[in-house]
């Protein structure tokens, strides 16, 4: 009788730990898309305000020592990723392709003036850094005229804020069901053996020897969904690369190794923090219960 059983017991045990597992990892899954969504999100930000640029018209009697010294200063500048110096022939041959025709040049000069097109670092490209900084600009030897989009920064300085306030509303409102599941996952993960908790309290066992080994157990299971839901999402990333062709190349600059190691950097923290945060509020729960509560709840 004895044997028979224990058998039940230990396949009850098995098919409890595996729901368990299965259901940790469904959660850590959907806690890594948003990591990914996140980081893709910033990137694509970045690239945005990285694409804009800031055009430097240069007076016509600009020197080379002057021409010099304010590519060194546009270089030295916290704001510019990149320099580059556009003479009046080049600007002359880009709005001539701009314009489909041929505008040709007076008096033997060209109408369009030299410049420095400077692109922009991302956290520096919006209105307010820009109007800073145009004072400086405008000081530049040879410096004429600053101009850069206005209309398109005003527009993303709107936009961007906002998106990004919705994203991390909507990733706090996941973030807490997914502690939410979880924490219901070790709660029933707990209460199957809140007999054994019980029994361990009467022999005089202490609180952090009873919750110790709940806790390890609720670790061993969070590393293991963890590691099942990167492999997942590992496996659909790859499947995305391969049948994106050539846009996997745009793909890549989205979710680089930094995003990357976030996105399997949450899951495995929160595979293991809030696996065991929870099943010790559950085992604490089932502590503070006096005898005759414990077969009442």
């Amino acid at each position: 009788m004895n044997k028979a059983h224990k058998r039940p017991r230990r396949h009850t045990g098995r098919f409890g730990t595996f729901t368990t597992c299965i259901s940790i990892t469904m959660v850590l899954i959907m806690i890594g898309i948003i990591t990914l969504f996140a980081g893709m999100a910033t990137n694509y930000s970045n690239q945005l305000r990285e694409g804009l640029t800031v055009e430097l018209m240069l007076t016509d009697s600009i020197t080379p020592q002057q021409m010099t010294a304010t590519q060194a200063r546009l270089k030295a500048a916290p704001w510019a990723r990149q320099v580059t110096y556009i003479s009046q022939e080049q600007g002359l041959r880009d709005m001539n392709e701009a314009m489909g025709t041929d505008i040709g040049t007076f008096d033997g000069t060209s109408p369009v003036p030299a410049e420095f097109e400077v692109s922009l670092n991302a956290p520096y490209a919006n209105l307010d850094s820009i109007k800073h900084y145009e004072p400086s600009m405008l000081a530049m030897p040879g410096v004429a005229e600053v101009n850069y989009p206005r209309d398109i920064m005003q527009s993303l300085d709107r936009t961007i804020p906002a998106v990004t306030l919705g994203l991390l509303a909507v990733a706090a409102l996941l973030a807490l069901v997914s502690f939410s599941l979880i924490n219901n996952t070790m709660r029933m993960s707990v209460y199957a053996r809140r007999y054994s908790i019980h029994t361990m309290k009467l022999v005089g066992a202490s609180w952090g020897f009873i919750r110790r080994p709940f806790m390890w157990q609720a670790m061993r299971i969070g590393f293991v969904s963890a590691i099942i839901a990167g492999g997942l999402l590992s496996a659909a990333m790859w499947y995305l690369q391969t049948q994106a062709g050539a846009g996997s190349i745009y793909l890549n600059t989205l979710v680089t190794p930094l995003v990357w190691a976030t996105t399997l950097g949450a899951i495995v923290i929160c595979g293991l923090g809030l696996t065991a945060l929870c099943a010790s509020l559950s085992v604490n729960h089932h502590l503070r219960l006096r005898g005759g509560e414990v077969y009442l709840r």
